[in-house]
Protein backbone atom coordinates (compact mmCIF):
# COMPACT_ATOMS: atom_id res chain seq x y z
CA UNK A 1 0.00 0.00 0.00
CA UNK A 2 1.31 3.50 -1.02
CA UNK A 3 1.22 4.77 2.75
CA UNK A 4 2.37 8.11 3.23
CA UNK A 5 3.54 8.88 -0.84
CA UNK A 6 2.53 12.07 -1.71
CA UNK A 7 3.45 12.60 -5.41
CA UNK A 8 0.55 11.85 -7.81
CA UNK A 9 2.11 9.85 -10.76
CA UNK A 10 -0.55 10.76 -13.40
CA UNK A 11 1.14 7.02 -15.15
CA UNK A 12 4.31 9.03 -16.41
CA UNK A 13 7.52 8.76 -15.92
CA UNK A 14 9.50 11.22 -13.03
CA UNK A 15 10.53 13.95 -16.55
CA UNK A 16 7.67 13.66 -18.42
CA UNK A 17 5.70 14.41 -15.48
CA UNK A 18 7.60 17.68 -14.16
CA UNK A 19 7.38 19.19 -17.77
CA UNK A 20 3.28 18.25 -17.53
CA UNK A 21 2.65 20.12 -14.52
CA UNK A 22 5.44 23.17 -15.16
CA UNK A 23 3.80 23.53 -18.72
CA UNK A 24 0.03 23.54 -16.88
CA UNK A 25 1.18 26.37 -13.98
CA UNK A 26 2.42 28.57 -16.68
CA UNK A 27 -0.75 28.21 -18.61
CA UNK A 28 -2.68 28.54 -15.34
CA UNK A 29 -0.36 32.06 -15.00
CA UNK A 30 -1.39 32.93 -18.85
CA UNK A 31 -4.86 32.16 -18.95
CA UNK A 32 -5.73 32.59 -14.82
CA UNK A 33 -8.10 29.80 -15.65
CA UNK A 34 -7.86 26.44 -17.45
CA UNK A 35 -9.89 23.04 -18.20
CA UNK A 36 -7.99 19.74 -17.15
CA UNK A 37 -8.80 16.33 -15.57
CA UNK A 38 -9.56 16.25 -12.48
CA UNK A 39 -6.68 13.87 -11.73
CA UNK A 40 -4.41 16.80 -13.44
CA UNK A 41 -6.08 19.41 -11.85
CA UNK A 42 -5.27 18.22 -8.15
CA UNK A 43 -1.77 17.18 -9.06
CA UNK A 44 -1.02 20.82 -10.13
CA UNK A 45 -2.30 22.64 -7.21
CA UNK A 46 0.12 22.05 -4.56
CA UNK A 47 2.79 22.96 -7.49
CA UNK A 48 1.12 26.18 -8.41
CA UNK A 49 0.67 27.26 -4.90
CA UNK A 50 4.54 25.83 -4.19
CA UNK A 51 5.16 28.79 -6.85
CA UNK A 52 2.91 31.44 -5.56
CA UNK A 53 4.25 31.40 -1.88
CA UNK A 54 8.02 31.54 -3.71
CA UNK A 55 6.70 34.87 -5.90
CA UNK A 56 5.06 36.05 -2.05
CA UNK A 57 8.90 35.65 -0.54
CA UNK A 58 10.12 38.07 -3.47
CA UNK A 59 14.29 37.81 -3.50
CA UNK A 60 16.33 36.68 -6.01
CA UNK A 61 16.77 32.95 -4.88
CA UNK A 62 13.05 32.50 -4.94
CA UNK A 63 12.76 33.78 -8.41
CA UNK A 64 15.65 31.29 -9.59
CA UNK A 65 13.58 28.86 -8.10
CA UNK A 66 10.52 29.62 -10.17
CA UNK A 67 12.73 30.26 -13.45
CA UNK A 68 14.14 26.76 -12.71
CA UNK A 69 10.81 25.08 -12.38
CA UNK A 70 8.89 26.74 -15.13
CA UNK A 71 11.47 27.39 -17.26
CA UNK A 72 9.04 30.76 -19.10
CA UNK A 73 10.36 34.37 -18.34
CA UNK A 74 7.13 35.97 -18.59
CA UNK A 75 5.32 33.43 -16.29
CA UNK A 76 8.09 34.29 -13.72
CA UNK A 77 7.27 37.98 -14.07
CA UNK A 78 3.45 37.28 -13.79
CA UNK A 79 4.12 35.44 -10.60
CA UNK A 80 5.95 38.27 -8.81
CA UNK A 81 4.36 41.39 -10.06
CA UNK A 82 1.04 40.33 -10.44
CA UNK A 83 -0.04 36.93 -8.93
CA UNK A 84 1.43 36.77 -5.37
CA UNK A 85 0.90 40.72 -4.79
CA UNK A 86 -2.83 39.90 -5.11
CA UNK A 87 -2.36 36.87 -2.40
CA UNK A 88 -0.55 38.94 -0.03
CA UNK A 89 -2.85 38.95 2.75
CA UNK A 90 -3.44 34.99 2.40
CA UNK A 91 -2.12 32.02 3.83
CA UNK A 92 -2.60 29.53 1.38
CA UNK A 93 -5.45 28.40 -0.67
CA UNK A 94 -4.15 30.30 -3.45
CA UNK A 95 -6.16 28.30 -6.30
CA UNK A 96 -9.87 27.12 -6.51
CA UNK A 97 -10.74 23.59 -8.30
CA UNK A 98 -14.87 23.45 -9.54
CA UNK A 99 -15.72 20.04 -11.22
CA UNK A 100 -17.48 19.92 -13.99
CA UNK A 101 -18.47 16.66 -15.16
CA UNK A 102 -17.33 14.20 -17.39
CA UNK A 103 -15.51 14.65 -21.04
CA UNK A 104 -17.97 13.05 -23.63
CA UNK A 105 -15.35 11.37 -25.55
CA UNK A 106 -13.67 9.09 -22.97
CA UNK A 107 -15.89 10.10 -19.46
CA UNK A 108 -13.00 11.27 -17.39
CA UNK A 109 -14.18 13.93 -14.56
CA UNK A 110 -12.66 17.29 -15.75
CA UNK A 111 -12.46 20.58 -13.66
CA UNK A 112 -11.45 24.26 -14.06
CA UNK A 113 -8.61 25.34 -11.96
CA UNK A 114 -8.31 28.79 -11.29
CA UNK A 115 -6.53 31.37 -9.02
CA UNK A 116 -8.60 32.66 -6.33
CA UNK A 117 -7.95 36.31 -5.84
CA UNK A 118 -8.15 37.36 -9.31
CA UNK A 119 -10.71 36.29 -11.71
CA UNK A 120 -10.20 35.07 -14.77
CA UNK A 121 -10.99 38.50 -17.91
CA UNK A 122 -14.23 38.63 -19.02
CA UNK A 123 -14.67 37.49 -22.62
CA UNK A 124 -16.25 40.16 -24.73
CA UNK A 125 -19.49 38.48 -25.92
CA UNK A 126 -19.69 40.26 -29.71
CA UNK A 127 -22.93 41.30 -30.50
CA UNK A 128 -25.23 39.08 -32.61
CA UNK A 129 -25.31 39.80 -36.46
CA UNK A 130 -28.78 41.23 -37.59
CA UNK A 131 -29.91 38.54 -40.62
CA UNK A 132 -30.13 40.72 -43.74
CA UNK A 133 -33.93 40.46 -44.95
Amino acid sequence: MRHARKTVKLQRRASHRDALLANLVVSLVEHKQIKTTLAKAKAVRPFAEKMVTLGKRGDIQARRLVKGYLHSDAAVKEIFSVIAPASATRQGGYTRITKLGQRMTDSAPMAFIEWVDQAPEEATIAPEATPAS
